[in-house]
């Protein structure tokens, strides 16, 4: 459309604008709201295939196009023969209906329920849950590494669920039980999380029960940078760990009533971190174990604003983009 046509319409525009109802009014912005969603998520998806021009089936890079289904442009590869978007590949692949992508993410920085963000957006339950994990598990991963400078380090345990599992592998309890005794153990799972004066942070569903020195070889040392300072309570499996990878160490002996050594010195970052998320957890009356990787990538996302537009969100999740 040229700048005369669009003036025109523009001025047909004003002239119905004036005949129509308050109800009226209200359900043609809805409309153009959509319109302009689905542009926006469109665009972002496309920039994602713009940016990974190869095939993901064979990682050919002799391509042509072939044609546009829904919205998005396909691809055909000239080595393999297999056609392909954006997001084939990916755990958004088949999620349709993308206009009401952006305004769900907006739901999701909202902190807002599975029934809440469905009943915002008008989709049902089942999708608004399913569209939860999807685009988790994509964006869970996009941390800004390595921690560097004072490392704390400090573990927290929530009770195990396997809330929808159709097989349990204990006997089942009442909503809200509780453990068969006192203190962390078998019936809790164990969340380490590791975070700098930055504000960086990584975080570690290690399994059941306290942590153990090599729960914390396989997963600390991809996170951390040479030089850094690991800061802990006094338990033991930090010392041990420490010794084996060769880090400087220091721990505050929380148990005995220490909070701070030399003045600078603490573990009150990470639990801090561990209260916000606990607290931000309980809004949604229990979530499976299985999944809390996926939640603590969301309040790492939500932790000091870190993303602020759906946009930024989609964006972080289609290109891993650090946040």
């Amino acid at each position: 459309m040229d700048s005369q046509q669009f003036q025109t319409l523009q001025a047909q525009v004003r002239q119905w604008l004036v005949q129509l109802t308050g109800k009226q009014v209200h359900e043609l912005r809805d409309t153009f709201d959509r319109c302009t969603s689905l542009a926006d998520c469109l665009a972002i998806i496309e920039a994602r295939g713009t940016r990974t021009r190869c095939c993901p089936h064979c990682q050919g890079e002799r391509l042509y196009r072939h044609g546009v289904f829904y919205g998005l442009q396909r691809y055909r590869c000239r080595q393999c023969g297999a056609s392909f978007n954006a997001l084939t590949g990916t755990p958004l692949a088949f999620i349709r209906l993308r206009e009401k992508w952006l305004p769900f993410l907006q739901c999701r920085l909202n902190s807002m329920t599975v029934r809440g963000a469905a009943q915002a957006i008008g989709i049902h339950r089942n999708t608004s849950f399913r569209w939860r994990h999807r685009f988790l598990t994509m964006a869970k991963d996009a941390r800004a590494l390595p921690l560097a400078g004072i490392v704390e380090a400090d573990e927290t345990y929530l009770l195990e669920s396997q809330k929808g599992s159709r097989k349990l592998t204990r006997p089942a309890r009442r909503r809200g039980g509780t453990a068969s005794h006192c203190g962390p153990g078998k019936d809790h799972d164990c969340i380490l999380v590791a975070c700098d004066r930055s504000g960086k942070a990584s975080d570690f569903v290690t399994g059941r029960g306290p942590v153990t020195a090599q729960q914390l070889q396989e997963r600390l040392p991809p996170v951390l940078a040479p030089g850094m300072l690991l800061v802990t309570d006094g338990a033991l499996a930090y010392k041990t760990f420490a010794k084996a990878a060769r880090v400087e160490h220091r721990a505050v002996n929380v148990a005995a009533g220490v909070r701070v050594v030399d003045d600078v010195l603490h573990v009150q970052t990470v639990n801090s971190y561990h209260g916000r998320f606990k607290s931000w957890l309980r809004r949604f009356n229990g979530v499976a174990s299985k999944y809390l990787p996926n939640y603590l990538g969301w309040r790492y996302a939500l932790d000091a604003g870190r993303v602020p537009t759906p946009q930024q969100l989609l964006r972080a999740a289609l290109f891993l983009i650090v946040i």
